[in-house]
């Protein structure tokens, strides 16, 4: 695909050049009509001055000078000659430079009419003015039509010299405007092409984040960058620790079972060995859903969707009934339509899933969920009316960097996982004992 700087460069050359092209065109029809509005004022002032050295008698005989005040009708050679016709539509009158020139067929305009055009005389263009007059004599009106003809040389001339003038400076113009232009976009480019090599940086290993300072245009893209690229450092940060984890937690079940499976007959009866067999390995069962839940942490991070929470508390709630089915607690939800989360739907499934799964297992009639907004962020809360947690049991639960092999029984993976998804997206978990019986769970994540 063409980049982007070519891309603007080539829009904005097409526009200037339409918008170069559209004032030539302008400009060379204003000159135009211009000139040969002048060209009629000119030819109209030749033919008053005719005008005003003809004369006509009584019988409407005209009468012309020898010597006419405009003297380029005196020159055979002119390119300008005029001719009269009377009132019987013949000519009655043509100049010294109409000799050997071709004049059009006569026509008699009437009075206060008058003709300008351009006519074809010996295949060649040539402007011809004409005006029609009454010449009023003692004996009565006699119409007349004064015409004056001149070839166009002059004036195809002066339009070429302007073209050529108007091409030329237009030219020079629209070569400085690009020059200009690709200048002001190189200039204006510059904070994309910066951000671009940072990235560039960034892959290779160069920079750990894009740190340049850019236009306010910019800056939500590149903090969004760092935030991706800092999601996605947390992410693999979140794997390896939970590779890391699993790891050393399996040591300990591995070793027991080595111990067992060397140890002979005499020493450990079958019952036993398969007793432990088993309690180890649901143990690495435990261990290995706990890391794998945690690593997949998806976390927040950019662009992230806002989630509806009513619909996903009541899947959940619909879903870890079916599983509880000797049981039929009273379900009280509290939650508006309007509240909305920003999170994974899978951490909060999760996350949810484990909250609602323990409230069921220790509920004895009723179970209440509720939740609200508290200025940027979310409350939920879960309560039921089941033993509760013991205090000293409370405070292990919540203590940081507990592995799943360090868990309590009954609540420690789940709980753990709960843990460490408020923690991902920087939320709080409070474990409490409820007003009457049973527990608390009240979970506070950021909305931003």
């Amino acid at each position: 695909m063409m980049s982007l700087n070519k891309r603007i460069l080539l829009s904005a050359t097409l526009v200037l050049l339409i918008f170069i092209v559209g004032i030539a065109v302008s400009l060379d029809r204003a000159f135009y009509d211009s000139a040969r509005l002048g060209v009629k004022d000119h030819m109209l002032a030749r033919l008053l001055m005719i005008m005003g050295d003809a004369e006509v008698d009584d019988s409407g005989k005209l009468y012309m000078p020898t010597n006419l005040l405009d003297t380029e009708f005196s020159r055979p050679d002119s390119t300008t000659y005029a001719y009269i016709i009377d009132h019987t539509n013949n000519i009655a009158w043509e100049s010294t430079s109409a000799i050997n020139k071709e004049i059009p067929p006569p026509r008699l305009l009437a009075k206060g009419v008058n003709e300008f055009n351009q006519i074809a005389i010996n295949n060649q263009l040539s402007f011809f003015y004409g005006f029609g007059v009454a010449w009023t004599t003692e004996s009565g009106n006699y119409p007349m039509t004064f015409s004056v003809i001149t070839d166009t040389k002059l004036f195809d001339a002066q339009i070429e010299q302007y073209r050529e003038s108007l091409w030329g400076w237009l030219s020079v113009m629209a070569l400085l405007l690009l020059i200009t232009q690709m200048v002001v976009l190189r200039w204006g480019l510059r904070p994309l092409r910066q951000v671009s090599t940072e990235l560039a940086d960034v892959e290779s290993g160069q920079q750990d984040s894009v740190k340049g300072v850019y236009p306010s245009e910019l800056k939500l893209l590149t903090d969004s960058i760092n935030s991706l690229i800092e999601h996605e450092r947390k992410q693999q940060k979140r794997y390896r620790n939970g590779l890391a984890d699993l790891a050393h937690s399996l040591k300990t079940p591995l070793a027991i079972l080595h111990g067992v499976s060397i140890k002979s007959e005499a020493d450990i009866n079958k019952v036993s060995k398969i007793k432990t067999i088993q309690e180890q390995i649901e143990r690495m069962d435990n261990l290995i859903q706990y890391q794998l839940r945690r690593a997949a942490t998806a976390g927040s991070s950019p662009g992230m969707r806002l989630i509806s929470l009513l619909p996903i508390v009541e899947r959940i709630v619909a879903t870890v009934g079916k599983a509880y089915y000797d049981k039929h607690p009273t379900i009280n939800i509290q939650i508006k339509d309007s509240i909305y989360l920003r999170i994974d739907e899978g951490d909060l499934m999760e996350l949810l899933g484990n909250l609602v799964d323990n409230a069921f297992k220790w509920c004895n009639e009723k179970i209440d969920i509720s939740a609200e907004y508290n200025k940027t962020s979310v409350i939920i809360q879960i309560n039921d009316d089941g033993p509760g947690i013991q205090q000293d049991k409370i405070s292990r639960i919540l203590e940081r960097g507990v592995r799943a092999d360090q868990s309590i029984p009954g609540h420690g993976i789940g709980l753990a996982i709960v843990r460490d998804i408020i923690q991902v997206y920087d939320g709080d978990l409070i474990i409490s004992q409820n007003k009457s019986t049973g527990a608390s769970i009240t979970v506070c994540l950021n909305n931003k």
